[in-house]
């Protein structure tokens, strides 16, 4: 193929006069003494004020490549340095070239022109706006007469480069090991949400909303998003936790936006608040739904000029910061009550995700356990571990509907706590796992629930409305939603449709002679146009 040259005239280093412009390295006079290299053409751009050097380069390139045909183009810029001007009249020569790829291989020099010029012909070749590889030549390593120096071509191409795009599919994929900490997991929804939100965080400064069940990780993501943007430089200030449920009445504002020295009784000194203290940083403010209006109004004014005045305080302070807001409450039911401002939830609702509880992933529950081992293994100082059987044993409680999991990942937690203290000789047997079941079952047997199978959190969630098709939903009433929502949480704690049955009929299935609990969940679910495969979250 043809190989077409497309470059600045180098207005300093393309200069020379007499014969003493021989002995210097001229870039774009250069590139067209390479013995291996052939340029077929060079479209020569320059500026009306250096009319007279682009043709002295063009005699020159026929002197010493007679084969190459220089083409000048003269461009009308009044300023080199301006971005705007450069960018648009080098668009209007790429829109207006005639390319032909199929005969034509296009290389864009970028030694020579201003700096601007050399970023607009990045832009312009990494767009495909000029379809060609960046060249880059440099003088030769002794300033030797004659010498050409070296050339080197660059695709910006990527799909090229297989070990550079493993490389950045390495770096994507360990930015989201470190959004779960390691953790292996295995529910699919629940991966497909973290990628999403690895991309989103690093990509955007807009604030994130987690919602979901107490003890569903909110806090503990939102620390893992501040250590990703933090070793990624888009964060150097530090990490700040509020727990909005604790800031209630007059020292709520205090707290938040901070005071000046004598704005109300017994404020003897400045106050900086938590939303300044997370200037630079990411400032996590869990159970956001429990703030009061007035802070509400305060805070939108924060979130979108990044401005706000402390208690008691006639001077605006400025603070940016992440935000990442949590909460377990149903915010849109709460702006219809009227408890939480429309305008503080639009604000905050660009992205929002629902992190799930721990009995709606039963397949995250074994390397959530394997975690904890390691975790608490490091904080010991000492390995513990199960017998097989106890393991075993321990999962198959884990996985089953008896195990509702209403505090979640505490409660996981907690529950290795237990059994690794009691752990005789480092191992835990099959006796330290019946009484820790036994723990277990006493601890969610607190009377609110109509049995202790029935999981709080899990339920109640909006499950079938998240499933139901809109015409059925709307066709339900309101009643037959929250049953359907405690027969989905069961089918996602769950590993087949007959356990679910069972789960579901312990009861009536005992007064019948013959019973398929499997067959009697799915014309349930068929009711309402589900399937126990659309309701599991495999």
């Amino acid at each position: 193929m043809r190989k077409v040259v497309i470059g600045f005239i180098g207005t300093q280093l393309d200069r020379g006069k007499g014969s003493a412009r021989w002995e210097k390295w001229r870039p774009t006079v250069a590139l067209c003494q390479h013995e291996d290299l052939l340029v077929d053409r060079f479209e020569l751009l320059h500026t009306g004020r250096h009319q007279a050097l682009a043709e002295q380069v063009a005699a020159d390139i026929a002197k010493v490549s007679p084969e190459t045909e220089v083409r000048l183009h003269l461009l009308a810029l009044e300023d080199p340095w301006d971005f705007s001007e450069v960018y648009a009249s080098l668009h209007e020569f790429a829109r207006g070239y005639r390319f032909d790829t199929e005969q034509e291989e296009y290389w864009v020099h970028i030694t020579t022109g201003t700096h601007v010029a050399q970023i607009c012909l990045f832009l312009l070749t990494e767009a495909r706006y000029l379809p060609a590889c960046l060249l880059q030549t440099s003088p030769p390593y002794r300033q030797e007469s004659g010498q050409p120096g070296s050339y080197a071509a660059i695709d910006l191409d990527l799909s090229r480069y297989d070990q550079l795009a493993a490389r950045f599919s390495r770096e994507q994929q360990d930015a989201v090991s470190l959004l779960k900490s390691g953790i292996a997991t295995r529910n699919p929804a629940f991966n497909r949400m973290i990628d999403e939100i690895e991309r989103v965080v690093l990509r955007s400064r807009a604030p994130v909303l987690l919602t979901g069940p107490t003890g569903a990780g909110k806090s503990f993501l939102a620390r893992r998003v501040f250590e990703l943007k933090k070793g990624r430089h888009q964060l150097s200030g530090g990490f700040v936790e509020v727990n909005c449920a604790t800031i209630r009445g007059d020292g709520a504002m205090s707290a938040l936006f901070g005071h000046v020295k004598g704005a109300f009784t017994g404020a003897q000194g400045e106050r900086t608040g938590w939303l300044r203290s997370a200037h630079q940083g990411l400032l996590f403010l869990d159970e956001i739904g429990e703030l009061g209006l007035d802070e509400q109004a305060m805070l939108l004014k924060a979130i979108e000029e990044k401005r706000f005045y402390p208690v008691g305080g006639d001077k605006e302070v400025q603070s940016d910061f992440q935000l990442i807001a949590g909460t377990n409450r149903d915010l849109r039911a709460e702006v219809r009550a009227g408890r939480f401002r429309e305008d503080l939830f639009a604000r905050i609702n660009l992205w929002t995700y629902r992190l799930p509880g721990l009995a709606e992933r039963p397949e995250d529950v074994e390397p959530n356990l394997d975690y904890e081992l390691a975790r608490q293994a490091r904080e010991l100082g000492s390995q513990v571990r199960f017998n097989k059987e106890a393991r075993q044993a321990w999962l198959d409680f884990a996985v089953s509907p008896q195990a509702c999991w209403r505090g979640n990942f505490r409660d996981l937690a907690a529950s290795v706590t237990r059994m690794m203290t009691l752990a005789d000789s480092g191992r835990i047997d099959t006796g330290a796992v019946a009484a820790e079941i036994a723990r277990l079952g006493e601890s969610w047997q607190d009377g609110s629930a109509p049995d202790a199978n029935y999981n709080q959190d899990a339920c109640g969630q909006g499950l079938a409305q998240a499933l139901l098709d809109p015409a059925v939903l709307a066709a339900t009433d309101p009643f037959d939603l929250v049953q359907l929502d405690y027969v989905l949480a069961v089918c996602r704690r769950s590993r087949s449709q007959a356990e679910a049955g069972r789960a579901l009929f312990a009861v009536s299935r005992l007064g019948k002679r013959h019973s398929n609990d499997s067959d009697r969940l799915a014309k349930y679910l068929g009711k309402f146009g589900l399937t126990f495969a659309a309701a599991s979250p495999a």
